[in-house]
């Protein structure tokens, strides 16, 4: 069974893919327990739901994207059973990971969004380098900032690894934490061809849930 936060439908906020409709499934529970987190109800336990009473719910939108996010979706095991079977059946999918969980496992066709801790996070060096031989162009990175010193270190990270010419790398300013205008202006003055990550979710509906 699948431990389920919530299940809802509505614009996806972050990554390149923001603005497309999406439906969203949130599983309950994480294995990190980041300082900036925005979803800490996640944390608790949800409602117990197979993998075929969750198809059913995400069927019964009117939409072919999918995302699994959390919380932490890998870190239950039959989250990658859902993948496939949405997969089969025709649906665009993607999952919001926090990189400490092997993405080799996913079906090849999965959209991985890969979260890279930074210091202030309290979680910083968990990350599973391995998983980088796993992406392709078609996935992304992301790199969730509170301070000046996160941004540094996310480009000292970025050069070390290369990690521009393995997919598209986002720079995520934490809400309430960082001004989304003082971030712009470090990406320009730094010359990385990152991109500039916003929660167009927050911007339109606040800190709301289920949005």
């Amino acid at each position: 069974m699948l431990d389920v936060c919530e299940i809802f439908h509505s614009l996806q906020g972050e990554t390149t893919r923001a603005g497309f409709p999406t439906v969203f499934v949130r599983l309950a529970g994480c294995n990190l327990a980041c300082k900036y987190c925005d979803t800490k109800y996640a944390w608790e336990p949800g409602e117990k739901m197979s993998v075929s009473d969750v198809l059913e719910r995400v069927r019964k939108y009117n939409c072919n994207r999918v995302e699994l996010t959390g919380g932490e979706p890998m870190a239950q095991a039959e989250a990658y059973e859902l993948c496939q079977k949405l997969v089969e059946l025709g649906f665009s999918v993607m999952v919001e990971t926090n990189g400490t969980f092997d993405v080799s496992t996913l079906p090849p066709a999965v959209v991985k969004i890969v979260d890279i801790k930074c210091p202030s996070s309290g979680e910083s060096g968990k990350f599973l380098w391995s998983n980088l031989k796993y992406l392709s162009s078609n996935d992304e990175l992301k790199f969730v900032l509170t301070t000046r010193e996160d941004f540094d270190w996310a480009l000292s990270l970025i050069d070390e690894k290369n990690l521009s010419s393995v997919c598209t790398v986002n720079i995520s300013p934490a809400s309430h934490s960082i001004d989304g205008q003082e971030v712009a202006r470090w990406i320009l003055e730094s010359g990385r061809g990152v991109r500039l990550n916003l929660q167009l979710h927050k911007i339109i509906w606040g800190d709301k849930r289920g949005v």
